[in-house]
This record gives C-alpha cells, structure tokens and sequence, in this order.
C-alpha cells in the first residue's frame, strides 16, 4: 500500500514530481494567530506546557497554509529542564538556565526515566493535534542534539560561537562526556515517547554542529546522532529520522550514512549542485530557501525557490528553509513560496 503522506513518502526514498513541504518554526511569531495564543498562555513556557493551547499554535500552518507537515510546538531544551536545569525566557533576549558546572551537578540531575513527568504535555500535544490533523498530514516529533542542547546547558544561554562549551571540553572533557552520554540517553526516551503518541518521524536538530572543530566533530555530532538514530530505530523500525548538522559544511558529506538517519535537513549557505552530488545521492534532503527570503519576497523568492526544487528534482527532497522563519517574515511571501512549490504561481 502507497504511503499517502507526502512527506513520509519523500523520507522513504521516493522521489516525487512535487516535493512535500513545511518549514521550520512554521509556528511562530509571524503569525497574528500566534500572537494571541500566545497572550492566553501568558509566556513562551506557559505555552508549551499547555497541551491545548500547544496543540492549537501546532495547528494553525496547517490550517492557514496547508503545509504537508505539521511540526509538534515544544523547544530544545525542555529536556535539559526535565533533567533539573531550572528554565526560564527573558523577553527580547531569549532562553536562560541555571549553568551546568560541576560533578555535583551532574549527581543533581534526574534520572533518565525520570523526565516524562515534566514533558508529559508534549506527548499530550501530540496526541491532541493526532486527533485533528487530516490523515495526509505528517506529525513531527523533535529534539534538540545533545551538542546543541549542551552549549546551552553550560553558558546558561545562546552564545554567538559556543565558546563556553568548547572551553568546558579543553578544562573537563571527561564531564562533558558523561554529559553527552545522559543527554543522549534523554533524547532516545522523548522521542521515543514523541513517537508513542502519535509523531510519524523525528528529527534532530544540532543546530550549533558547525562551530566543533574536525577532531570533536564526529565525536560530538555524529556519534550522539548516531545513537539516537540507530535506537529509535531498533524500537521504531517505521518511523524515518531527520538530522540538521547545521554549518557542518563539507562534514554534511556522509552524515545521513554515518547516523543512520533517513534525510538530512541541509543550511542556507550550501551550494544545491554540490548539495544534488554529495548529499542526496544518499537519500532525502531537506531545504534550503534562505529565511530571508520570506521577509523580502519579491522576484529573487520565485528565483530561488524554482531552483532548489530543480537542483533536487532527480532524488527525495523535502521542500523547507535553510533555518526558521523569522518573526518579521510576511504571510504573502510564504503563500508564494507555496504556490511556486506547487507550480500554480505564475510570474
């Protein structure tokens, strides 16, 4: 029997006339009706944890955009929350935590089987939009890499270049190894969960892979990807994978054969012929109209975007932004993405 998902389809290696699509943080600030789900929860946290209300932002792409996918509304690091780092988000600058500092830290953390009790609202969520979503609509579980979720974890915040992180593993890489271990070890449990509930894949996010160095890189990157991946896989033996090493450059070669994953999620700076050669021939990929496109529309839009889907018409591809969408992007803009995708739109 055919897979009717386009998406899934696309995943399993298909190659389709009209590739699927949705984007990242497709539920977002640009949205009005965003905004006042947004109001009724009272703050970005509040929101995630009101399965509801999460549910609903979830929902509403789809029901404005008729994306082929819906991603499920939650954020990296509720994990490192359920594993005792206290959150919270300061208005116009983003996330904060308590810094991971210490092996007494480590011995604070919660136990792996231990975190559902925090992100049981994630798994309702899911099992909320489940209920509501057209039957030819992907689900999306999601999760931070390990990497990623522990430059976070040590700077207590983003940072521009991860330096915290990076002096961490120069000082005490032991530590930040065993770090590593029970990050993955978490993300294996919430997606797997993610996935009891509902989600129809998973993908992982590492969004700062870019900034290790060659010698951390496979170590860091690939390895914990690697581990998550192949496990899910061996308890989901359906249910297909994304990666996105984001500014991994020339180390996005191999990366979906190294981890096992089913598509890699590729970033804006990329050349799509080089992209077609070295990355597609070994499965689906995923991207990469540049975020900015969807502030500035225009002719370079329909331009960049009728490339893409050429440069990825001979293999599986997954239509999406090289990175989120911004909160200043304009609705018009992602309807053309759209209707150009789907060649109705004519310029």
């Amino acid at each position: 029997m055919v897979e009717e998902k386009l998406l899934l389809r696309a995943l399993r290696g298909e190659t389709l006339s009209v590739p699927p699509i949705w984007m990242m943080r497709q539920a977002g600030r640009y949205l009005p009706e965003y905004r006042e789900t947004r109001k009724k929860a009272g703050d970005f946290l509040s929101l995630c944890y009101n399965s509801e209300l999460a549910a609903e932002v979830t929902l509403q792409p789809i029901r404005r955009f008729g994306f082929d996918a819906a991603i499920v509304f939650a954020d990296i690091l509720l994990v490192p929350q359920a594993l005792g780092s206290d959150l919270w988000f300061v208005s116009g600058e983003g996330p904060r935590l308590s810094q991971f500092s210490s092996e007494a830290h480590f011995i604070r953390m919660t136990n792996t089987e231990d975190i559902h009790a925090t992100l049981a609202p994630v798994y309702q969520t899911i099992r909320l939009v489940r209920k509501e979503l057209n039957a030819k609509v992907a689900l999306i579980g999601f999760a931070g890499a390990p990497w990623t979720v522990a430059t976070y974890m040590i700077a207590g915040r983003g940072t521009p270049d991860q330096a915290p992180a990076h002096k961490f593993i120069a000082e005490n890489e032991p530590l930040f190894g065993q770090l590593i271990t029970r990050l993955s070890h978490a993300t294996i449990e919430y997606l797997s969960m993610q996935i009891k509930a509902g989600a129809d894949c998973v993908k992982i996010f590492d969004s700062w892979a870019g900034s290790l160095p060659a010698e951390y890189f496979e170590k860091y990157a690939v390895e914990p990807c690697r581990e998550i991946s192949q496990t899910i896989k061996q308890r989901f033996p359906q249910i297909p994978v994304i990666v996105f090493p984001r500014s991994a450059g020339n180390r996005y070669i191999g990366f979906a054969k190294k981890t096992g994953a089913d598509c890699v999620a590729l970033d804006e700076t990329l050349s799509l012929a080089w992209c077609a050669e070295k990355i597609q021939v070994d499965g689906c990929v995923q991207g990469n109209l540049a975020p900015k496109h969807m502030v500035t529309g225009g002719q370079a839009l329909f331009d960049e975007t009728r490339d893409i889907i050429d440069q990825f018409s001979g293999g599986p591809h997954i239509f999406n932004l090289g990175h989120g969408i911004t909160p200043d992007a304009k609705i018009d803009n992602v309807h053309a993405m759209i209707e150009t995708v789907r060649g109705s739109k004519s310029v």
